[in-house]
């Protein structure tokens, strides 16, 4: 287990360098493609354009995306002499994993939840709501941290950063597109071949941004079993998170400083209340897995 879990960790590694240049040729893509259709040929110009906004996304992502999360989450630092005993658990699981003291954040809010963030272990965050820890018994808490340790450990975070990062600049830039652009100066051409790419051109940009977001989704699904999972091995009590997270998940209350674009981070789908249902659509577009998937598996070890 603990050879996988490090193989994971190097995956994850790997990933998100991909990913980061997978980003980086999309958005230049879309560059390429409004300069050459809309813009007169203007298409270099705009990869210029697109490659240094992908660049300064992808540094902005790394090094500041857990101040970006925690600021939309409205959450402040836990102080030391008010949470002592949260301290105290979090140190503990520190010295059991083997992973750097992460700060530690409040919500004030009654909803159930948690999350992590960061670029790195050395620069980890875990941010608790008021109502996660004001309903949670001491075990089942110990569980919750040792999860949100885990995706600190495993580098899921640096993952999750950069393709929240490529999902929201290319909705971003289709949204722009599909505003501005089509009012620019339109190249006057009937070539074929430019009618072909128009067209080629439109369905990619239109389908590019549901494509990236299945992907966000289903990355964070994938990470959220591993978690489960590593955070076992930490606390070598199973019971405890599985616990915790049939109490989670029955709390129907919606976090109100969660939003589409962090819930991912969450250790439980945050905004549950606004979903589609139960349906094979809504399973594809969730964030998480199914929490009695998720209790079975840790009952089951």
């Amino acid at each position: 287990m603990t050879s996988n879990i490090y193989t994971h960790i190097s995956q994850n590694k790997r990933e998100t360098f991909l990913i980061m240049i997978l980003f980086i040729s999309i958005v230049s893509f879309i560059g390429w493609f409004i300069g050459q259709v809309f813009l007169e040929g203007e298409g270099t110009l705009l990869t210029v354009y697109a490659l240094i906004l992908s660049l300064v996304s992808s540094v902005g992502s790394y090094y500041f995306s857990d101040q970006i999360v925690l600021g939309i989450s409205g959450a402040h630092e836990a102080d030391k002499r008010e949470y002592k005993d949260l301290y105290n658990l979090v140190e503990n699981m520190s010295i059991a994993s083997g992973i750097p003291h992460p700060r530690v954040f409040i919500i004030e809010d009654t909803a159930m939840n948690a999350f992590a963030t960061g670029r790195d272990p050395k620069h980890g965050v875990i941010c608790f709501t008021t109502g996660i820890l004001s309903r949670l018994e001491k075990r089942e808490l110990e569980g919750v941290i040792a999860h949100e340790m885990s995706h600190i450990g495993n580098y899921d975070i640096r993952l999750m950063s950069i393709v929240s990062v490529l999902v929201g600049t290319i909705t971003l830039l289709v949204d722009w597109i599909t505003r501005g652009a089509f009012y620019g100066r339109r190249r006057n051409s009937d070539n074929g071949a430019n009618s072909i790419l128009l067209i080629l051109g439109l369905i990619f940009l239109i389908l590019s941004p549901i494509i990236a977001t299945l992907i966000k989704l289903a990355i964070s699904r994938n990470r959220e079993y591993l978690a489960d999972s590593t955070a076992v091995l930490i606390t070598r009590y199973p019971k405890g998170l599985a616990n915790a997270l049939k109490k989670i998940s029955s709390d129907t209350e919606v976090l109100e400083a969660a939003n589409g674009a962090t819930a991912h981070l969450y250790i439980d789908n945050p905004i549950k209340k606004r979903s589609l249902g139960s349906g094979s659509l809504s399973s594809m577009f969730s964030t998480h897995p199914p929490v009695a998937e998720r209790i079975k598996r840790l009952e089951n070890m």
